[in-house]
């Protein structure tokens, strides 16, 4: 066999591994991948903050966690860097429907980044609950970067704006 066969050959198992890989990504994190959205934007007179925002990545994960017990289900999420009253959590339908803004937490003023993989902005998370909920009853709860959403089962689905409270 040539050289050339040979790196061909090395090249397309790479190739291969690259898409394997990819592809498992994509099936057991997918929707964790989330849209973060600019609040506004630019001008001349943005801010630090803003300028960083428009920089960073438009793309992050928003990991979830969805489990079933008899008689509720917890969802649990890792959002990081946020407060409890910057979440917007809802029941819509068989859904549970968290919404954001993830803020910059910047005070050195001095100096530049060399990387920028942290995402910024508004956010939406849509989870598929596996059972009907009954969304008046859910509880939230933010600690260490995790937000817990534990929503008692039902026979029916109903609709509710969650409050999330500091453990």
């Amino acid at each position: 066999m040539s050289t050339i066969d040979q790196i061909r050959r090395g090249l397309g198992r790479a190739f291969e591994t690259v898409t394997e890989g990819w592809q498992h990504l994509v099936e057991r994190a997918g929707s964790a991948l989330t849209w973060f959205n600019p609040s506004h934007p630019g001008t001349e007179m943005d801010t630090v903050e803003d300028q960083i925002v428009r920089k960073g990545s438009r793309w992050g994960l928003i990991p979830a966690e969805v489990e079933e017990h008899d008689r509720e289900v917890v969802v649990r999420l890792e959002v990081p860097g946020m407060e409890p009253n910057e979440f917007d959590v809802s029941v819509a339908g068989d859904n549970l429907i968290v919404r954001g803004e993830k803020r910059v937490q910047h005070e050195e003023r001095h100096g530049h980044y060399h990387v920028m993989e942290c995402a910024y902005g508004q956010f939406e998370r849509a989870i598929g609950l596996p059972a009907p909920v009954h969304g008046e009853d859910a509880k939230a709860k933010y600690r260490r970067g995790v937000l817990t959403v534990t929503i008692p089962k039902s026979g029916h689905s109903h609709g509710r704006r969650i409050q999330v409270e500091t453990e």
